[in-house]
C-alpha cells in the first residue's frame, strides 16, 4: 500500500477558532482495491449544541490523505455562520433573558501572586530563597477575558488552576498581590452577583430532584421581574440544553444516598450557574467525570453563552483535540508560574519559535502543552517513541530545566505582550460601561425580595428535610420511648410523689437533650451550601436564617406533642385537659430553647467532633444544677441552675401540675401539702412568670448568637 500525506501541523493554524475541519482520506493498493471513506465535517464550535451528523461517502478511487487548516470565525461566509447557526439553535437562545449579555464584563489580571504559609514548605517555582514555611501558589500571572472570549486554564494537578480561578472569582482567603479589576473596577458585592462560579465539587441537596433543585435557584436567582411561569420554563430549558431530561424526577443524591450519575450532578451544578445570565461565568473543571460527547456538549453551551456577550472562564484538566480548539485563549501554568498567556491557536508557534515542536504530526495541543508544563520535552526521533511516551528520557534535572527555561521565555517574549493587551481599552470601555449604567438602580438591590426568599427556603427546606425529621427511626426512638416512660410511671398517683416528679424531671431533661443533640448538626452539615450559595449572593442571611428557624417548627414540635400525650396519660398525671395543655406548651417551649443553643454552638464552632463534646457537658451541668438530683448545693456554685433552662423548664412543670392547696398522703393518715415536699419546696414556687421570661431570654438570646456567629463567619 502507498499512502501519499499532504497536511499542515497543529501550530500551523491560523488565529482564530476552527470551525470546518475537511479529512479527505484515500487509500490505494496495487494488489486490492480497497473502499474508502470520505468525512467531511462541520462542526461550530461557537453555538452548537450537539455536532452535525457527519457525511460518509464510499467510493473506490487513488488515494492521498489530505487535512486542511480550520477556517477562521472572522473570514467566515456570514450567509454560513448565519445557516450553521440557525440549524444549531440552543434551547437558551429562545429565551430573550439569555440571548446576550445585560451587563458585559471585561475581566483582566496582571501580575498576580498568591502565597500560603506552610508548617514545612517546599521549593516552589525554582526559587531557593522564598523560606522555608511558605509556598507560591501563583507567581505573576497575567491575562485579558472579554465580553465573548472562553479563556481555559490549563497545566498539571498543583499547578494553580484552582486557585487562580477562586481568586477571580473573588472567594479566595487571604490577600493577593498584583490586580483584578472587572470593568476596571474592583471586587465588590455588585460585582459578586453578575459572577457565576461553578466549583470543582458539587454541593448540592441530594433528597431534591433535578426540576426542583433547578426550579428553586430560578425562583432565587432570577430577577423579579419574571414571573414565576417564566421562572419554571427557563428551569425547563436548562434540563434540555445539559440534556438532563432523562433524570429530571430523580434525586440528585449524594455519597450516601443513591442519585443520578456524576456526570449528571455536574451538569446541574453548571446549569443552576447558567440560570442567572451571568456576565462572567466561572467553572472549576466542568468536564470532569463525563465522556467526550458530553463534555463536546458542554463546553459548546459554554460557548454558546461567551458568543452572547459574556465572559467565561474555565480550568480543565485535559481536553481533548475537539475541546481545545473551541477555547479563545489558555493560560498554561506550571507550579504555580505561567509558561504562556495568549490566543490559543498561536501556542503553537510560539511554542516552535523557542525550539519546542511535537515529535509527530497532528498532535492534540493540549497533550503537548501539558507535557511541557510537566517538565517533559518532545522526542524529534520517531524510532524513540516508545521510550517518549514512557518519560524515560528525560532526568528530574531536565525537566526542572525545561520548566525554568519555559518561565524565562514567557517573562522575555510574552509578558510585555500581554500587559499591552491588558491596557488596550479601544472596545473595552463602550461595552463595558454599556450595563451598568442602564442597570445601576438594580447594582445595590437584591434580585428577589426578602419575602419571595423567605418563601422559597422555607418550601425547600421543608422538602429536602422531611426525609430526616421524619424517618422511620427518629419516628419509633421517640415513640418507643414514650411508650417506656408510659409504662415505667403506669398510673402513678400523689401517694407516689417522688416518681411523678420524677416523670416531670424526665420530660425536661429529655426534650432538653434530644432537640440539642438534632441540632447542632445544622449549620455545620449545611456550611458548604451556605457558603455557596451566599457566594454568588442568592439570598440574604436573614431569609435564610428566619427560613430555617420557620421550616424546623412544624418538624420539632410535632413528635414532642405525641411524645408528651402517650406518656402523660399513660403516666397517671392530673387528669385535666388545661393541665395537659399547659405542660405541652412547656415542653414545646423548652424544646425550642434547647434547639436555639444546639444552633448557637453549631454556629460558632461549625466542627461536628467539638460541637457534640460541648454539648454534652453543657447538657451534663444543666441535668446535675437541675434541682432534682442535688438540692444542697454549695453557694460558689448554684448560680448554675440560673443559666439551666432545664431547671425552669422543671419548675414550670411542677408549678402548673400541682396547686397550691393541693395535698398528698405523706405517712399513715397524715396528708401533707404538695409544695411542702421537699423535692419541690427547695425549688421555691410562686415565681412562675419569671421563670418564663428567664425561658424567653434563653429562647431569643441563643438564636441572636447563632445568627451573629453565622454573620461574623470569615468563611461566608
Amino acid at each position: 500500500m502507498h499512502v501519499n500525506l499532504f497536511g499542515y501541523f497543529p501550530f500551523s493554524y491560523p488565529c482564530s477558532n476552527p470551525i470546518y475541519t475537511h479529512l479527505h482520506f484515500d487509500f490505494s493498493s496495487s494488489l486490492v482495491n480497497m473502499p474508502v471513506l470520505e468525512f467531511e465535517t462541520n462542526v461550530s464550535s461557537a453555538s452548537s449544541s450537539s455536532p452535525r451528523v457527519p457525511q460518509v461517502n464510499t467510493r473506490m478511487d487513488n488515494s492521498t490523505v489530505h487535512a486542511e487548516p480550520p477556517v477562521s470565525t472572522t473570514n467566515m461566509d456570514p450567509t454560513l455562520e448565519s445557516g450553521v447557526a440557525n440549524q444549531t439553535q440552543s434551547p437558551l437562545s429562545q429565551l430573550p433573558f439569555l440571548r446576550e449579555s445585560l451587563r458585559p464584563i471585561t475581566l483582566k489580571f496582571e501580575d498576580l501572586a498568591y502565597t500560603i504559609k506552610l508548617q514545612s514548605g517546599d521549593d516552589h517555582c525554582f526559587s531557593s530563597s522564598e523560606s522555608k514555611r511558605t509556598r507560591i501558589l501563583l507567581n505573576g500571572v497575567s491575562g485579558v477575558v472579554r465580553p465573548g472570549e472562553l479563556l481555559a486554564m490549563l497545566g498539571p494537578s498543583g499547578s494553580g488552576k484552582t486557585t487562580l480561578l477562586t481568586a477571580l472569582g473573588g472567594r479566595l482567603p487571604g490577600k493577593t498581590s498584583g490586580s483584578i479589576t472587572y470593568n476596571g473596577q474592583s471586587f465588590s458585592s455588585s460585582v459578586k452577583r453578575k459572577i457565576g462560579f461553578v466549583t470543582q465539587d458539587d454541593v448540592l441537596y441530594p433528597h431534591l430532584t433535578v426540576l426542583e433543585t433547578l426550579t428553586y435557584a430560578a425562583m432565587l436567582r432570577l430577577p423579579k421581574s419574571l414571573t414565576i411561569e417564566e421562572k419554571v420554563e427557563q428551569a425547563e430549558l436548562i434540563i434540555i440544553e445539559l440534556g438532563l431530561t432523562r433524570c429530571r424526577n430523580s434525586i440528585v443524591g449524594g455519597p450516601l444516598i443513591r442519585g443520578v450519575s456524576g456526570g449528571e450532578r455536574k451538569r446541574v451544578s453548571i446549569g443552576q450557574e447558567m440560570l442567572v445570565n451571568p456576565s462572567l461565568l466561572l467553572l472549576d473543571e466542568p468536564t470532569s467525570g463525563l465522556d467526550s460527547t458530553t463534555a463536546l456538549r458542554i463546553m459548546a453551551t459554554l460557548k454558546g453563552l461567551a458568543r452572547g456577550g459574556r465572559s467565561v472562564v474555565t480550568t480543565i484538566h485535559q481536553p481533548s483535540s475537539r475541546l481545545y480548539w473551541m477555547f479563545d485563549k489558555v493560560v498554561v501554568l506550571s507550579e504555580g508560574c505561567p509558561i504562556y498567556s495568549g490566543q490559543t491557536c498561536g501556542v503553537m508557534e510560539y511554542l516552535a519559535s523557542i525550539g519546542y515542536v511535537p515529535g509527530f504530526s497532528l498532535m492534540n495541543p493540549a497533550d503537548f502543552l501539558l507535557d511541557l508544563a510537566n517538565g517533559v520535552a518532545p522526542n524529534t526521533n520517531p524510532d524513540d517513541h516508545r521510550q517518549y511516551n514512557q518519560g524515560k528520557a528525560d532526568s528530574h534535572e531536565d525537566r526542572n530545566s525545561i520548566k525554568q527555561s519555559l518561565i524565562s521565555s514567557y517573562k522575555k517574549n510574552l509578558h510585555h505582550l500581554i500587559k499591552d493587551d491588558i491596557h488596550r481599552n479601544i472596545h473595552d470601555v463602550t461595552r463595558a460601561n454599556r450595563g451598568p449604567q442602564s442597570s445601576r438602580c438594580c447594582d445595590n438591590r437584591w434580585t428577589t425580595s426578602w419575602w419571595t426568599q423567605f418563601k422559597v427556603l422555607f418550601k425547600r427546606g421543608l422538602r429536602e428535610r422531611k426525609h430526616e425529621s421524619y424517618s422511620g427511626l427518629r419516628i419509633f426512638q421517640v415513640m418507643s420511648v414514650s411508650i417506656l416512660s408510659g409504662l415505667l410511671w403506669w398510673h402513678s398517683d400523689t401517694s407516689h410523689l417522688q416518681d411523678q416528679v420524677g416523670l416531670l424531671f424526665f420530660f425536661s431533661i429529655f426534650w432538653g437533650f434530644y432537640p440539642l443533640s438534632n441540632a447542632i448538626f445544622t449549620f455545620p452539615q449545611e456550611r458548604p451550601m451556605l457558603i455557596r450559595e451566599r457566594s454568588s449572593a442568592m439570598y440574604r442571611l436573614s431569609s435564610y436564617y428566619f427560613a430555617r428557624m420557620a421550616g424546623d417548627l412544624p418538624m420539632e414540635l410535632v413528635l414532642p406533642t405525641i411524645f408528651v400525650t402517650i406518656s402523660y396519660w399513660m403516666g397517671g398525671l392530673k387528669p385535666s385537659l388545661i393541665t395537659f395543655v399547659l405542660t405541652v406548651l412547656i415542653i414545646l417551649f423548652n424544646v425550642l430553647v434547647s434547639q436555639g443553643l444546639g444552633l448557637a454552638l453549631g454556629a460558632i464552632l461549625m466542627d461536628l467532633k467539638q460541637a457534640t463534646t460541648l454539648s454534652s457537658v453543657i447538657m451534663l451541668v444543666f441535668l446535675l444544677a437541675g434541682g432534682y438530683y442535688i438540692q444542697q448545693i454549695p453557694p460558689f456554685i448554684s448560680w448554675l441552675k440560673y443559666i439551666s433552662f432545664s431547671h425552669y423548664c422543671y419548675k414550670l412543670l411542677v408549678e402548673v401540675q400541682y396547686s397550691e392547696n393541693e395535698v398528698y398522703e405523706c405517712g399513715m393518715g397524715t396528708q401533707c401539702r404538695v409544695l411542702d415536699f421537699p423535692g419541690i419546696k427547695y425549688l421555691g414556687m410562686g415565681h412562675l412568670w419569671w421563670d418564663v421570661a428567664a425561658l424567653g431570654v434563653m429562647l431569643v438570646g441563643y438564636r441572636i448568637v447563632a445568627y451573629v456567629a453565622l454573620r461574623m463567619s470569615k468563611s461566608h
